[in-house]
């Protein structure tokens, strides 16, 4: 009997949907100048304006007119897109210089640029198992899928820490041969849940067990430390740190990812990661739009204490109200919902009804019962725009039955 793929593939599907996890895309369009507002079009029906509550552009640096002006600026001068990989005439001056910026950021001799920051997750902790054989990696048990994937495709041994847990940390690499190379990886901020590891004490541990270290802070970049260069800087940890991954698609505003590292790492990675090989480069246009971001955010810490603030005030708005708002030390505000199918309908009642976009997040992101929205409040979003969402989520937390603070349904 011949095999039936189509009806494989729609038993795949309405796996999704019978869990109450499938993805709907919302067909927004964003307004320059008018961040965080944006056109929604809806399946049926004319467009109309809505509040960006979940977007990674977290300082609305997509919208800076030094941001645009440099890759309009960029456009005239080179013209669309790179001509090719680095290796066959696509390392411009554009990628030079984007790359010197970004190793002064943390404090690194080198960087070197990938097409995204899943590639360079990815790339570099693959590549570093090659480079390194029998490399056992101790990786936090939360690090985002891009981190996951590239130590599962090295085919190395890998220990799995529980999260942002130093004892159970130390009590693996003590467990690991002495003579073995050895890499902790982590991030910084952990965007699903919006906690903060604990940098200098994880870079002790594995300096005392002759470790290396791989830090994630692609939603930290930018948006924390005197200059942006991430919680790193902000603890005086870069330094520690041997191998720094940030993007260029949050805070940056524009598009890209990146490792930092001393000159031999950035090297030995560039000549052996088939993700940065095998690849067109980044266009002109976004590496000179993210080379003028970096330098501004460098000279604006300004935008990062309102940044600040305005997730505080947020967290503030939402405890007092009730909502069950978890704990967050950094700019990520969740709030628990504990069901897809409730967590999918929120959300599309505060698009629909309220002119409120914010994305439900499910398994497998977040663990099953942990299911939640995720906000993300920028410098942009005003009192009114948050005394408007706090009223949308009381009145749906009540209509839905969803438990508040405490674990009581409204």
């Amino acid at each position: 009997m011949p095999i039936d793929y189509q009806a494989a593939i729609r038993n795949a599907v309405e796996q999704v949907r019978s869990e109450g996890r499938y993805r709907v895309f919302a067909d927004l369009k964003r307004r320059r100048g008018d961040f965080p507002m944006a056109t929604w079009t809806p399946p049926t029906g004319d467009p109309r304006d809505v509040v960006v509550w979940c977007s990674n552009d977290y300082l609305g640096q997509g919208q800076n007119p030094v941001v645009l002006e440099a890759m309009h600026r960029a456009i005239d001068e080179a013209g669309s897109g790179s001509g090719g990989t680095r290796n066959i005439s696509g390392t411009t001056h554009y990628h030079v210089e984007l790359e010197a910026e970004l190793a002064d950021l943390h404090g690194k001799a080198g960087a070197l640029l990938f097409t995204s920051g899943y590639v360079s997750n990815e790339a570099t902790l693959e590549t570093l198992q090659r480079i390194l054989p029998g490399l056992i990696i101790f990786s936090d048990e939360l690090n985002h899928a891009s981190m996951i994937a590239g130590i599962r495709h090295g085919g190395g041994p890998r220990k799995i820490c529980r999260h942002n847990d130093l004892e159970h940390l130390e009590a693996l690499l003590a467990e690991a041969p002495p003579a073995a190379p050895k890499l902790v990886a982590f991030e910084s901020v952990y965007s699903m849940d919006g906690d903060i590891s604990d940098i200098a004490g994880t870079a002790a541990l594995a300096k005392k067990y002759a470790a290396l270290t791989y830090l994630d802070e692609v939603h930290a970049v930018g948006m924390y430390g005197p200059r942006g260069g991430g919680v790193s800087e902000r603890d005086r940890a870069a330094a520690d740190i041997d191998i720094i991954e940030g993007t260029l698609g949050k805070a940056f505003g524009v598009m890209g990812g990146y490792i930092a590292a001393d000159s031999e790492m950035v090297d030995a990675i560039r000549s052996y990661a088939g993700g940065f090989i095998f690849t067109t480069s980044l266009p002109p246009a976004l590496t000179a739009g993210a080379l003028a971001s970096i330098r501004w955010l460098k000279q604006h810490n300004e935008i990062r204490e309102r940044h600040q603030e305005r997730a505080a005030a947020l967290k503030a708005r939402f405890a007092a109200a009730g909502l069950p708002v978890m704990p967050s030390l950094s700019h990520i505000v969740p709030v628990l919902v504990g069901d897809p199918v409730h967590c999918k309908m929120i959300s599309d009642m505060l698009l629909a009804d309220y002119g409120v976009y914010v994305q439900p997040i499910n398994y497998p992101t977040v663990p099953r019962g942990t299911e939640r929205l995720r906000f993300t409040p920028t410098p942009f979003h005003t009192d009114a725009m948050m005394d408007h969402l706090t009223g949308a989520l009381e009145q749906l937390w009540a209509k839905c039955n969803v438990a508040r603070l405490g674990g009581v349904a409204a």
